[in-house]
């Protein structure tokens, strides 16, 4: 995506970003308000105002404004308020988890019908013009085994065709909603759709202790996670800042070529590397603070871990 290219930004109309408490959510509404946007977002509750005062202070110190609605992922007809006279609709809301105990009720199915819910309501806001679906990479492959094939690269086209409710539930979820939003999308021609699938999402948020599995693991780091006691899996894979990311979504939402004629991918990835460089790029700053892990472990110990688990971490 030509994310460096300048475009127009028409403030005229306000967007709609889904699951306005979440990680990567808050910093696009940050970069939104910045450029003079009002933002419509959907939270669970607005009368917690504990968990939107965040947002409402980042308002304050903005050009743009914020409005917050209340919608269920899982109720039909709930974006309807939300998304009156949105010229875009940023659909972030999505469960983000590794362990769950019913993969069907926990992850697939809010994903899925989450996806649907936004993307009909979408058919019927005739303001829409551009939808941005946040997905991953994981909806572009499960296995690293999948990626390491030089004749067959990993590109915008690959679809993920081996993640299962056993085997890599987050990414079938991620991977059965995309399919669902390219069915809607194609069923129209009032709006074009774009998914952004990153590789693994690190980066600053702007709410201290935010919820997130990439936060998670960056804290296992220093937080004397038992998982880290010898050392940090020896696991290959790459990252890409949650502020490219954010950036990335409204270039998707404004550049004209970013959805082209029809409707269109972009995978964002940054340079790879191996997880215990994660320890070692923390410990440069904090270091002095804390106990930082920055140590693989050991050989026999990573090579049982890899051939129990073999799937990239995801991106969201």
């Amino acid at each position: 995506m030509p994310c460096l290219k300048k475009f127009a930004i028409g403030t005229a109309k306000p967007v709609l970003v889904t699951g306005g408490t979440g990680y990567v959510a808050g910093v696009l509404i940050s970069q939104l308000m910045d450029k003079g946007l009002t933002v419509h977002t959907t939270v669970r509750d607005p009368s917690k105002k504990d968990r939107i005062q965040h947002l409402q202070d980042l308002a304050a110190k903005s050009r743009g404004s914020i409005k917050f609605f209340k919608a269920d992922l899982l109720t039909l007809g709930a974006f309807e308020e939300a998304m009156k006279g949105c010229y875009a609709v940023f659909h972030i809301a999505s469960p983000f988890a590794m362990a769950v105990k019913d993969p069907v009720k926990d992850l697939a199915e809010p994903a899925v019908k989450g996806t649907e819910n936004v993307l009909l309501q979408c058919n019927k806001t005739p303001s829409v013009e551009r939808v941005v679906l946040t997905s991953s990479c994981v909806a572009v492959y499960t296995d690293a085994a999948e990626i390491n094939d030089e004749k067959n690269p990993v590109t915008e086209d690959s679809r993920n065709r081996t993640a299962s409710l056993t085997h890599n539930p987050y990414s079938l979820s991620k991977t059965l909603a995309e399919q669902k939003a390219w069915t809607i999308a194609g069923s129209q021609t009032q709006w074009r759709l774009c998914t952004i699938n990153p590789n693994l999402i690190v980066g600053p948020g702007i709410k201290y202790h935010e919820s997130s599995e990439s936060f998670h693991l960056v804290k296992s780091f220093g937080s004397n996670d038992p998982n880290m006691a010898m050392g940090a899996p020896n696991i290959g894979m790459s990252c890409v800042d949650v502020r490219d990311v954010a950036a990335a979504h409204i270039a998707a939402a404004y550049l004209e070529d970013a959805a082209g004629r029809h409707h269109i991918r972009h995978i964002l990835s940054g340079p790879g590397f191996f997880l215990p460089e994660i320890g070692q790029a923390i410990v440069k700053k904090y270091g002095s603070k804390y106990s930082i892990v920055t140590k693989p472990v050991p050989y026999l110990v990573s090579y049982f871990a890899l051939a129990a688990c073999s799937s990239p971490w995801p991106g969201d």
